[in-house]
């Protein structure tokens, strides 16, 4: 028997193949995990098995994804959304390349208990492949903000941050008195109110006590400025009740109300919606999905209270009277759910609003401007 090799004149050499194949350009999906010191990253060339993990200094990451640009290639690179920012994605989408910020989510989904980057970012980088295939559920991709609307978001943020350090070191104070059944008022640290509570405590406590009350005097101040400059920018039609403080504040952590095609997009974002865990026939439905954002969810909250008060007449308050009026006979689940639902449909009369769709008095909203103009007294804008 004789062996024949048939050489096919159009085939190129072995050297021409491999030089053909290094020219060739790629489509490179970059699984990333970016930590403070070292980033993790798994690189997939179109549709071949993903590269082994590699290690790569923040400095070196970006220098890397733009010599694979510099060469003719395709990247597109996902990581998880962190502390970290957007710096990275903003670096990037600057070089050319195509990145893409998602929640984060448990990449162990087999519950092996081995969780380590590598195999993270083998799950992200095929994730991403599918995703870029068309299958757009692989990955919950965010809107990133831009450099304007997270500085004018930080200034809200900052506010809160202070509040909340207030309150701590004022609690601090009170328990320093409670603790020795001396007369512990709720804002022991202004002047008025120190003055007075001077007189009565030990010259031990006032010493402890001074040690609080020049950070809890200028924590003051500063959120007094950061309030007026809030409110400064906000409409001058406000619906009465939600406030020019709490418009402001929303407006800024949603930072575009047109991100939303449709009111189940934002009530889905408010995470004010109802879980479920339902198989077959079995239907169990469950509290707040909580998906979104957390300091969006709380404004809500807090001006579907303020409604109550104020615009008792608005549709959803007002289906809800009985349960949410002051001296109704409710379970606090019920008053909860309740709000709850409430905060839930102002978010979407709010968007409309805001996209242009209705209008207030459409949506059976009472302004604020419009109801001091009617009565010719002042209302106030905190209400």
């Amino acid at each position: 028997m004789t062996n024949t090799i048939v050489h096919d004149e159009g085939a190129a050499s072995p050297e021409v193949a491999v030089k053909k194949i290094k020219l060739s350009r790629s489509i490179i999906k970059i699984g990333l995990d970016v930590h403070a010191r070292l980033y993790v990253a798994v690189a997939q060339y179109d549709h071949l098995l993903p590269k082994p993990a590699r290690r790569l200094a923040p400095s070196q990451f970006v220098p890397w994804v733009e010599q694979l640009l510099r060469a003719g290639h395709t990247v597109h690179v996902v990581y998880e959304a962190c502390g970290f920012g957007f710096g990275l994605y903003r670096e990037l989408k600057a070089l050319g390349a195509h990145c893409y910020v998602i929640a984060p989510r448990k990449l162990d989904e087999q519950c092996t208990r081995v969780k380590i980057d590598p195999r993270d970012d083998a799950t992200l980088c095929q994730r991403l492949w599918r995703y870029l295939d068309g299958n757009t559920r692989e990955l919950a991709v965010i809107r990133v903000p831009t450099e304007e609307e997270e500085q004018q978001r930080h200034v809200s943020r900052q506010r809160q941050q202070l509040v909340r350090l207030r309150q701590k070191l004022e609690a601090q104070g009170r328990s320093l008195l409670i603790c020795h059944s001396l007369p512990s008022p709720a804002h022991w640290w202004k002047n008025q109110t120190y003055s007075r509570l001077r007189k009565l405590l030990p010259a031990w406590i006032c010493i402890r006590l001074e040690v609080h009350r020049p950070a809890l005097l200028t924590l003051h101040k500063e959120i007094d400025a950061l309030s007026a400059q809030l409110q400064a920018a906000a409409p001058a039609d406000v619906p009465l009740g939600i406030g020019k403080l709490s418009t402001v504040v929303m407006t800024r952590e949603i930072c575009s109300w047109e991100r939303f095609n449709n009111r189940r997009a934002i009530s889905s974002y408010t995470g004010l919606c109802p879980g479920e865990h339902s198989s077959g026939t079995k239907r169990v439905p469950g509290s707040v999905t909580k998906h979104g954002n957390p300091r969006l969810r709380a404004a809500l909250v807090e001006c579907a209270w303020r409604m109550v008060h104020f615009q008792p007449n608005y549709p959803p308050v007002k289906k809800r009277l009985a349960i949410l009026a002051k001296g109704a006979r409710a379970t606090g689940a019920q008053r909860k759910k309740a709000i709850v639902a409430v905060a839930r449909h102002l978010a979407v009369d709010l968007w409309r609003i805001h996209t242009g769709r209705c209008s207030a008095a459409q949506l059976g909203l009472t302004n604020a401007a419009t109801l001091s103009r009617s009565r010719g007294t002042a209302v106030n804008p905190l209400a």
